[in-house]
């Protein structure tokens, strides 16, 4: 929908005389202030309260059979990184272990690039990504960049530096609309939703959540 906005935007910029660039700066303006508004009504909701934060979800996470995890897992990154993978950008990973590390739910994993395809390969990961499940999500719907991320120590390398910042490097310039619309639509809702009950269960505005 922002795509299109913007698409109307500068066809109107166009016709009225008005530069490219300060067109696209107004109406990022525009729909920034538009999702502060909606994040604020979210942190509003007492109701966030209720929801356990993921450190008391952890013992239960920790429960589901490893084969359902990385099923789960594996789906959810093909869909996500599945043109970068057909595009080639994900060779650097082909027999190389990059780290998950989910630590609010106590959850590790070990991708790499086996036999064409981006999947679970166990072992001991050679650099590691490690950050709470909110943050990740944030990343990956695209709610907050990576730089933003990482200066914040929010979320952290370990292990091979070169390794793990060419795959911050490249998720930082994933295509966001190479994603499938659904799974745009779910991540994009779950992340306000998690970043909205962290916010609830600290105390502050959603947007100023840590």
């Amino acid at each position: 929908r922002e795509s299109r906005i913007h698409a109307r935007a500068q066809r109107l910029a166009e016709r009225l005389g008005v530069r490219a660039a300060a067109a696209h700066a107004l109406l990022d303006v525009a729909i920034g202030e538009g999702r502060a508004r909606q994040d604020g009504a979210a942190s509003g909701y007492r109701w966030l309260r209720l929801l356990p934060p993921p450190s008391r979800i952890a013992p239960f996470a920790r429960c589901v059979p490893g084969e359902w995890q990385r099923r789960v897992l594996e789906t959810a990154m093909a869909r996500v990184l599945g043109a970068a993978l057909d595009a080639g950008d994900l060779d650097f990973l082909r027999e190389r272990r990059l780290g998950i590390d989910v630590t609010d739910l106590d959850l590790h994993w070990v991708v790499g690039v086996r036999d064409g395809r981006l999947a679970h390969v166990g072992g001991e990961a050679e650099a590691s990504v490690r950050g709470s499940a909110t943050d990740l999500l944030l990343l990956a719907s695209r709610l907050e960049d990576a730089d933003t991320l990482f200066f914040q120590r929010r979320l952290v390398l370990t292990g091979d530096t070169e390794l793990g910042l060419t795959a911050r490097n490249l998720l930082e310039g994933l295509r966001w609309d190479a994603v499938p619309l659904g799974l745009r639509i779910a991540l994009d809702r779950g992340a306000r939703l998690a970043r909205a009950a962290r916010a609830a269960h600290s105390g502050c505005p959603a947007g100023d959540a840590a």
